[in-house]
């Protein structure tokens, strides 16, 4: 294999490889690497006849390249990331409302400490983004990435900060209006707990209140978890606008 050869090989790899490693729909850190190593290969030789590549670079060239491939396939895997994220600071949002912070364990997602809630509507995110095909629209804006942005040089303009902005907003935004039925029903226990130890002073209402914030707010979580598919719906194409605007900054 001739050094073109090779170098042309490691630049069809690296946008598909960015987005498998960082999109869990895809695989990310969870799956075998195997796995991982196979299904970037597939995905780019599925593309290779639709990728135009530089005809020559030097050393330096093809590192500035790989640089900006890295980055887009990033970018792209922006749109998944900011779901299953704002999925997990609904959990950390309502279980800490419920009581459920003290009780946390490793997140094989994301490899951090989470609470019980934050892996569950991890997952359901995850769940929901598959049952929608939200996996197939990833892969055409994977394709479609290489007729916007043809794998060469590039820049980098000032839009990239009102994208990576906007995905925080929307990670935000989402992750209030997902836990919001359990803040709001948790929120009234509080404040009926506050009135009963007005009425009762001699009542224990930190240990009275702690199995009532429990029951109730898994009891509201269950009881909306079936409008979650159509809420995760509404915000599917505003997460892959603002990955789609984070990967033009590097046109």
């Amino acid at each position: 294999m001739t050094l073109a050869s090779l170098a042309a090989l490691v630049l069809l790899l690296v946008r598909p490889g960015m987005l498998v490693m960082g999109t869990p729909l895809l695989g990310a850190v969870q799956a075998p690497l195997l796995m991982r190593i196979g299904l970037t290969i597939l995905l780019a030789i599925v593309l290779a006849p639709f990728v135009s590549l530089p005809a020559e670079l030097s050393a330096g060239g093809i590192t500035i390249v790989v640089l900006r491939e890295i980055a887009i396939g990033l970018a792209l895997a922006l749109a998944i990331r900011v779901l299953i994220t704002a999925g997990e600071f609904a959990g950390h949002f309502a279980g800490y409302q419920i009581g459920l912070s003290l009780g946390s364990l490793i997140d094989p997602q994301s490899g951090v400490r989470n609470n019980v809630l934050a892996v569950v509507y991890a997952h359901l995110v995850t769940i929901v983004c598959l049952v929608t095909n939200t996996h197939h629209t990833l892969l055409r804006a994977l394709a479609d990435s290489y007729r916007a942005l043809p794998v060469g040089f590039g820049g980098l303009n000032a839009t990239l900060a009102t994208s990576v902005a906007e995905s925080l907003g929307l990670v935000f935004i989402l992750g209030v209006r997902i836990a919001a039925p359990v803040i709001v029903v948790l929120l009234l226990v509080e404040l009926a707990l506050g009135l009963v130890a007005r009425v009762a002073p001699s009542l224990n209402v930190m240990i009275a209140g702690s199995p009532i914030r429990v029951v109730l707010g898994l009891l509201v979580f269950a009881l909306s978890v079936q409008a979650l598919p159509g809420l995760i719906s509404r915000f599917i194409p505003l997460t892959f606008q603002a990955a789609a605007g984070a990967a033009q900054a590097f046109r």
